[in-house]
């Protein structure tokens, strides 16, 4: 019997792929409801390794899907519930044309609903997986926080994002789980390690907002995500809130309601403006006992015994992290961002207020004589307090990235402030340029060397005209120890040669030290590399020659920043010492 012979694209990746014309025809589902389909299910299209046969023979560029993710949506309940909505506007559509008052109002009360509790919960069947998917839905939920009414959106979205994300900050506070910030163009990025997981989001500045001019940004996909994530990060809020014994969603502990928060007579508008103020703490289910220190198992301690005391010097940075602010006051003026720094000073265990005329919240006034630092972001104050340091904002976020409290004076009012550097950053990384002050950073040491040089640099301008007298001196001594130094060596050459020839043939002598000599190991080890290079492949030398290129281009980058910067060093110096003359 002769093998009957299969069919082109039967087999192999011409059966795999499908485009997303032949999705949508399988489906019966028009553009804009896959589109969303897809979303909600988190199907995305592939990329094949050759396309022409993924496209049976076609040319050009399609989107193409795997030929199983779309038979997995063919048993999927939501497309009923989509057909649903089709119906449903077909129908609204025809009694708006007739006028039929009536059953137009009695399809607006029936209409259909998609519930997503149950795509949410098959995404993600354990809380450790939707944690590690949490950074896109709390950058895009913060995002939409800060959006007003505009088209394709609903109402209520933006509203209820601004809710949950409040409620998530409140948890990460009440956690003390917040590890690193940083301020950047773009706004406000944060890291929190939430049950062993990092979790990385951005806030955005808070400025007027302007609308989209031109249709670049297609706000309806983007309000189908946040359709999703609005679902998932109430989940999230939900077990954290019952992991760390609080109610959800939260209650606040019995406080004092200030004048200004009298005349907030709804019970949810009172709610969301103190969740919205952060600076009250969360009311607990039940006492919850101390937290215990954590011990860290000692398991192959034999093999990595210096693994094992790197993470006991890490848990007690990250102890001392916690209570970073325990103790200090904070007064917040009005000019300076108020949540970002609420939030930050709180997850250290500080305490923050602010005037009680500009928002709900405030829990201490200006004049209270035991605020230790007052946050200012202007030039000077008409009125000052004695007993209370007046510092720049930067100056919680660089404490908090440094994982200690700065000295204060490069942070006064008015005063040049330090390069704000990203602790993202891996400080291991290769063939980039970093600061001195980024290298000081992660290596205290190196911030001791810059305050000898800094100290040398002020001796150097008194000791000049000493050393213009004692000049020919000094070198007369140096010129006797080299001599007698010769001497010496001379001398004990000739004591080991007559030892040497005193000894007999058979004795033991003693090693002698070999001393490499440095421009002949590098000779040896370009000839070696010279050597490898020739063992690559013909069909990899492209490839590597381009990566050549880039290393020299990235090593001659470096140079250059370098370059740039001892010379910039050099000018500040030399404007120092002019300066001082001048005086």
């Amino acid at each position: 019997m002769v093998a009957k012979r299969k069919k082109k694209y039967t087999v192999g990746e011409g059966a795999q792929f499908m485009t997303r014309k032949a999705a949508l025809k399988k489906l019966q589902l028009s553009l804009n409801d896959f589109r969303r389909l897809c979303i909600l299910k988190g199907i995305y299209p592939r990329e094949p390794r050759n396309r022409k046969r993924a496209q049976k023979g076609h040319t050009g560029i399609k989107t193409l899907y795997y030929v199983k993710d779309i038979q997995f949506l063919l048993h999927e309940p939501i497309i009923w519930k989509l057909r649903d909505y089709k119906i449903f506007n077909r129908k609204v559509g025809r009694a708006k044309a007739l006028k039929d008052f009536e059953n137009l109002r009695r399809y607006l009360n029936n209409h259909p609903t998609l519930k997503l509790d149950n795509i949410v919960k098959e995404r993600y069947p354990t809380f450790v997986d939707a944690l590690r998917d949490l950074d896109d839905c709390l950058t895009l939920c913060f995002l939409f926080s800060t959006f007003p009414s505009l088209p394709h959106i609903p109402r209520d979205q933006s509203a209820l994002c601004r809710r949950l994300t409040m409620e998530f900050l409140h948890a990460v506070i009440e956690a003390k789980a917040l590890r690193k910030v940083f301020i950047s163009i773009k706004g406000y990025y944060y890291q929190a390690e939430i049950k062993g997981e990092m979790v990385t989001w951005i806030v955005p500045h808070h400025f007027s907002f302007e609308p989209q001019q031109k249709s670049e940004v297609d706000f309806k996909i983007m309000s189908t995500f946040v359709e999703f994530y609005i679902v998932m990060l109430g989940f999230i809020n939900f077990r954290l809130y019952h992991g760390l014994n609080l109610y959800y969603p939260p209650k606040f502990s019995s406080v004092s309601i200030s004048e200004t928060e009298k005349s907030l007579v709804d019970e949810e508008i009172f709610v969301s403006e103190r969740v919205c103020a952060l600076n009250f703490p969360l009311s607990k289910t039940s006492e919850v006992a101390e937290e215990e220190e954590i011990e860290i198992d000692n398991f192959n301690s034999e093999e990595n015994p210096e693994k094992i005391e790197e993470a006991k010097r890490e848990a007690e940075k990250i102890k001392k992290l916690k209570t970073l602010f325990k103790g200090l006051k904070f007064y917040l003026n009005r000019e300076v961002p108020r949540e970002p720094l609420v939030f930050i000073i709180r997850c250290f265990g500080g305490e923050v207020s602010w005037d009680k005329t500009l928002f709900v919240g405030a829990t201490f006034d200006e004049n209270d004589e035991s605020i230790t630092h007052h946050i200012v972001d202007r030039p000077s104050m008409p009125k000052q307090y004695i007993s209370r340091y007046y510092i720049q904002p930067q100056w919680v976020f660089d404490c908090v990235n440094a994982r200690d409290l700065l000295p204060v004076s490069k942070y006064f009012m008015g005063e040049v402030l330090p390069p704000h550097l990203s602790p993202f950053i891996d400080k291991e990384r290769d063939q980039q340029y970093i600061p001195p002050e980024e290298r000081a950073l992660y290596d205290p040491s190196i911030l001791e060397q810059q305050y000898n040089k800094d100290a040398e640099m002020e001796e150097e301008g008194k000791e000049d005209d000493s050393e213009d007298d004692n000049g020919e001196e000094e070198d007369e001594d140096v010129e006797e120890d080299k001599q007698d130094s010769t001497m010496e060596e001379v001398e004990a050459e000739v004591i080991e040669d007559n030892t040497n020839k005193k000894k007999p043939k058979l004795s033991v002598t003693t090693g002698e030290v070999y001393k490499e000599v440095p421009w002949k190991k590098d000779q040896q080890d370009r000839q070696a590399f010279k050597l490898r290079e020739k063992l690559v492949k013909n069909k990899h030398k492209k490839l590597y020659k381009s990566m050549m290129e880039g290393r020299k281009e990235r090593a001659k980058e470096i140079w250059l920043l370098r370059k740039k910067r001892r010379l910039h060093d050099e000018k500040q110096a030399e404007e120092k010492k002019t300066k001082k003359k001048q005086k």
